[in-house]
Formats: C-alpha cells, structure tokens, sequence
C-alpha cells in the first residue's frame, strides 16, 4: 500500500493563531443577546466557534507548512520506495545499532540515476537515535521528486511509524563523556584523521566519517578548521561515498607550483576508492577554494596495485624538494610502497620496504613520513616513517609505530635492526596519526583517540569518537639510537583558565589533595616534578566520590611509566571487545598489567631513570593524556567515569620522594 505524509506542523505562531481566532468568533455574539441564550444554545455557540477556529487553524497552519510531502510504497516484504516531493531539507532516519544494514539508494525522480548508495543500521524494533540525510546534496532543481529505495528493512519495522521530513537537526551535545577540547564529530562515527593540510591561517582537519551512525560505515571526508588547533569550526563533508567505493584514508597537499594544472595554491587531495567491485585504488580530488570543497578528478583512478593486493590504501603525497618530484606511499599489507610524480596524476612506481620490520604479526596502515632535524640541529636531519599497525599494539589492537632511517628520493633505509620496535605513543587509544602537510618547520600530528577492539562500542550514541591532543614532533639521539619526542603543541596553553598552585611537599606513604578544581568539569591539566629520594614506586591517582580511579605511577624499578585503568568508571563493555583476526595469540594478556579484558587493564612505557622527572597529565571527559620528561614518553588511554576525578593522592613505596612545581589548570573555552 501507499501512505502519505504531510508535514504539517503546528508551532507557537500557530497556536497563538488559533486563540485569537477562537475570541473573535465568541465576540461575534451580540453582548444585548447574550442574556436571551440558554446555556444548551451557549455551549452550541462555543461549539461552532471551536470548531471553526480549528477548521481556520488547519487549513492555515497546513497551507503554510505543506511545502513537502512524503509518499511511502511497499513494494514487498524488504523492499520500500519514499517519495519525497517539494522543498524539505532533511529526512531524519531512526537508527538501531544492533539491526542488520539495510542499503539506501538515493534516486532520482524518474528512477533512471543513482545518486548514492549507503548501508544503515534503520530501526526494527527500537530506536537508538536519528540522523539526518541531507536531501539538498541530491537535488538538482527546484521541487524535484526524490526517491530512497530501502531493501532489507521489513515493512513492519518501527522506521517506518517514525520516519519524516523536517527543515533542521539538532546537533545539541546529549553525551555526558563528550571532550570539552578536543576535537569530535557533531554527530555519528569518526576515525583517522586524513588530508590533514594548512593553508592561509586554518589548520583542514578531515577525517573518516560516517555521518549516518556512530558506527563504522559510509566512508566520507568530515571536515573541521581551526586557526589554533583547539577551537574546531564543524564543516559538511567534503568527499562523499561514491560508485567506485567508500572513501578511506589519505592526504592532501597544497601545489604551489601548479604542477597538477588547477592553479597555483590548489589543495589536492588524495584518499583510497574501497568496494568489493574495484578493490582498493588510489583516487583524487582537487579544491580551489582552499579546502572548503573539492571536485573528483575525472579520470580516477590514478593508482591501482599492479599486484593485486587486496589491502592498498591510505596515500600520503609529499613534495621531494632535491628532485623536484612529488612522492606517494601506500599501504601495502605488510609493507610500504613508493611513487614519484611530477603532475600529481601519473605515478611511477619506485621501491618498497617494511617487511619483517617492526612488531609482528602486523598489519601496516595510514603512512606519514616527514624530516626531523636531530637534537633541534637543522644541519642534521633525519627522516622518520610513520607506520600505523592494527594488529601489533603491545596491550591488544592498533597503535603507531615509527621507524628512523634516511631516504634518497626512491629507498627509504632504517637505520634500525628489523626487530627494532618504537612507539609513538605507550597507550592503548592512539592509532593512525598523521602530520599537517604546509606547515614548514613545524610538524604537528593528530591521532585518532581509540582502539579497532572497541571503538564501535565505547558508552556514547550521539557520537564515537574523539581525537587525542595536536603533538609537536621532534627528534633526539640517546644510546646510539633516534627517538621521536612527543609533546602538546603550545596552543593547548592558551586555553588555560586558572592555575591552583600547591606548594613542595615530601610523599612518605600518602599525601592528598581533596580537591583539585572547583566545580570542576572534569577537563584540566597537572603539572608536576617527582624528584626521588628512596622511593621504588613513585605515583599519583585521580579519583572520585564514587571511588572510581586512574592510577598513574612510575615504577623505578621495572624502569617504566604505567597508568592503570582498571577501576577507572564504566569498563565493563571492554568484555565485548573484538580481536583482529591476525590477533589470535594472547601476548597483550601478558604484556599488560592487571589484564582484566581488552579495555579494563594497565600500559606501560618505559623510562630512563633519573634523579627527577616531569609529568604533564591531560584530563578530559573521556580521556587522559600523560606527557613524561618533554615528551620522552606518551600515554594517550580512555578513560569513562560517573563523574570528573577531582581528588588527587600522591603515593610512595618503599621509600620517599618530593614534589615540585605542582600546578592544577582548569582546561576550556
């Protein structure tokens, strides 16, 4: 059968409508006749006039609000047809996490185009919450008829009793564990970043999107932009999904010379086409209005596997300024594959490299290489390859790895034994982080702040998930050996709201601080020298009321940094975490601390021990940040407690040790 909907919707206006026209029907009775009425012929009058108001209501509130109009057609048990005629902007679709996908065709009027396909989670029989499908991006003219063909979805389904038309949607926050500052999606799924570029005072943030579920799917380009890297101005998509696939990973680069033909300054993009149909293949895209939109290039691809290998994507193009050629690395399973180019679209193939290095058994995803000068020291520079894996993380699941090497404009070499393991970061929720290209000396990375064991399950709806902190990257040597630091881009002090100063104290057993902020919010950063006596252990807990906590200790005598999560708040869903299928060994049971499940567990880092050492612990609804000795060590891990941690203990064994420089800051905007 077909059913229609109109919109017709009754709002203050109208209702206010509505009264007077009911008053100014009953002023229509003479007042000298009033007093002849019975009651019986009063309460017929009232009646009239009622009804005429709501007869004078309908008609005006419906000529005002039925610009648009859907038509519902089932056309068998799993498969339904909506016809959506006039001006509405947006069809809110009701979303249930568990339900199988069913597929959404976007058609036109006369069902002769397809103008996109998407898999969504719709509604069986509850509803988790809505999201909107934009039907401005598939009109082509003014009034013109779209059509969603739905298959896989029963007709009983509870979609359809809850499914309509509206003008907006509203992006209110819902989530008591969204970020105050970091960087998140409005609404739905998010993962790596990619294209990340800078360009003319704004940092491009653009990320793995789907903006139809806080699940995996529907791979677009979201899109932010920040002129400090901390105050994130939300955009619309800017590369959707399309006939040749999801759009996945990959960079972006501003062509100053214009070696690509779209002049000088284009921002050229380039991401990963992924579907069963085409595999993985290189595309591209190009923006000529500094990033805010982009055009597919015409003739993708421009890169497919001359070996077929199912798993080639995420392209990171730089400019090789000793050749004056642009180099593409790709992801290859277990290895990195090298182009060059000169106009951006014809790539020549040049080396590989990556095979047994690293931890094992591994998957390599999302490539950046930049050049770092050693110890500050520009006149001695070397490179860093920037490899993300999943599996590999030491605690279970993804992390990022980087390896330190030279490279001549064809082969990278590492400088490293191939069984030689660095991380970028010792946590659990830091994974395929990537660097702002066009941003000269400076190189400044942004992870994605989860891990692929539990990322679609973490406690929020609204949206999954956040991205970790901006980090400046450098280079030190120590023992023969080159190392990535880590540390917060400077901006983050910018948003510093007040300090607390606690003045130096001795640690023997215990020494508490039982409040840390008031009315605090649950987003500030500590800031605090241990200087050792005799201690062993050395540590500091965040806690709560409800006696839910992070404990953050170093461990003087393993030589390494731990934070443990395990009493942090809501962990219980880490029980329903999903193992890789090349994860089927049990080393991240082992190699974790108090291991209770996948989520509930402690990391560790090691360290260089000294006489002292300085910690810098972000705090924020969802996570904490720590940042040893400058950077030396990184531990990026999520954390979800009932309320903010906002008493703090500081704690010895075996010995004492004193704190300096002690300083609490309130975080936000």
């Amino acid at each position: 059968g077909n059913i229609c909907y109109s919109s017709c919707n009754i709002n203050y206006v109208q209702a206010s409508f509505f009264v007077v026209s009911l008053q100014n029907l009953i002023n229509i009775i003479p007042l000298n006749m009033k007093h002849l009425l019975t009651q019986w012929q009063m309460a017929v009058k009232w009646s009239i006039a009622l009804f005429a108001s709501l007869c004078c209501l309908l008609f005006w509130g419906c000529k005002q609000a039925t610009h648009f109009q859907m038509q519902l057609e089932h056309m068998n048990e799993l498969e339904s047809i909506i016809y959506v005629e006039g001006q509405a902007k947006i069809l809110l679709l009701p979303i249930q996490e568990s339900a199988d996908e069913s597929l959404l065709q976007i058609e036109s009027g006369d069902g002769n185009k397809i103008m996109q396909t998407l898999d969504v989670h719709m509604a069986v029989d509850s509803i988790d919450y809505f999201v909107p499908l934009d039907l401005d991006n598939y009109r082509q003219g003014s009034g013109e008829t779209i059509m969603i063909r739905m298959k896989g979805l029963y007709n009983n389904a509870v979609t359809w009793d809850a499914i309509e038309l509206v003008d907006t949607f509203d992006t209110t926050n819902r989530e008591t564990f969204r970020p105050i500052y970091h960087h998140t999606p409005l609404y739905g799924w998010m993962n790596d970043a990619n294209g990340l570029v800078y360009k003319d005072g704004e940092y491009h943030l653009y990320f793995q999107y789907n903006p139809y579920g806080s699940v995996w799917g529907n791979m677009h380009w979201g899109h932010s932009v920040s002129k400090d890297l901390m105050h994130w101005e939300h955009k619309a998509p800017v590369i959707a999904r399309d006939s040749l696939g999801h759009i996945f990973s990959g960079s972006s680069v501003v062509d100053v010379e214009n070696t690509a033909g779209y002049g000088a300054g284009a921002i050229i993009a380039f991401y990963t086409s992924a579907s069963e149909k085409n595999g993985q293949i290189q595309c591209m895209a190009y923006s000529k209005d500094n990033g805010y939109t982009y055009t597919k290039y015409e003739k993708n691809p421009i890169l497919t596997p001359f070996d077929g290998i199912k798993d080639f994507r995420d392209p990171k193009v730089f400019w090789y300024n000793p050749e004056k050629k642009w180099i593409m690395i790709v992801s290859a399973d277990k290895e990195m594959r090298f182009y060059a180019s000169y106009n951006l679209k014809d790539w020549t193939y040049l080396s590989a490299w990556g095979e047994g290095y690293g931890v094992q058994p591994r998957q390599f995803e999302c490539p950046d290489m930049v050049q770092l000068p050693v110890n500050g020291n520009k006149d001695y520079m070397k490179w860093v390859m920037i490899v993300n894996v999943n599996p590999g993380c030491y605690f279970g699941g993804s992390a990022t790895q980087y390896f330190v090497g030279n490279f001549d404009g064809t082969k990278f070499v590492c400088d490293s034994p191939k069984e030689t393991v660095k991380w970028l970061d010792w946590g659990k929720d830091h994974y395929a982080t990537v660097c702002f290209s066009n941003t000269c000396d400076r190189v400044v990375a942004i992870p994605w702040m989860s891990n692929w064991q539990y990322a679609n399950i973490v406690p929020t709806k609204q949206f999954r998930s956040a991205n970790a902190l901006p980090r400046e990257l450098g280079l030190y040597e120590q023992d023969g050996e080159f190392y990535v630091s880590i540390t917060p881009v400077k901006e983050v002090r910018d948003i510093r709201k007040e300090v607390r100063e606690i003045s130096t104290f001795m640690v023997d057993t215990e020494y508490h601080v039982d409040t840390l902020l008031n009315e605090n919010s649950g987003a500030y950063e500590i800031e605090m020298q241990f200087v050792n006596g005799t201690a062993n252990i050395m540590g500091v807990k965040l806690f709560n009321e409800k006696g839910e906590e992070v404990d953050i200790y170093l461990d003087l005598l393993e030589s390494r940094l731990v934070m443990d999560r395990t009493k942090s708040g809501i962990v219980d869903f880490g029980r329903n975490s999903q193992s890789h299928i090349l994860e089927t060994h049990d080393k991240r049971m082992k190699t974790s601390i108090n291991y209770i499940d996948d989520f509930a567990l402690a990391t560790w880092g090691p360290i260089v021990k000294t006489m002292s050492h300085t910690l810098n612990i972000f705090v924020d609804k969802c996570s904490v940040e720590i940042f040893l000795d400058g950077g030396k060590v990184a531990m990026t891990n999520l954390v979800f407690p009932n309320e903010p941690y906002n008493r703090m203990s500081c704690y010895a064994k075996g010995g004492s040790y004193k704190v300096n420089n002690c300083r609490i800051y309130r975080l936000g905007f």
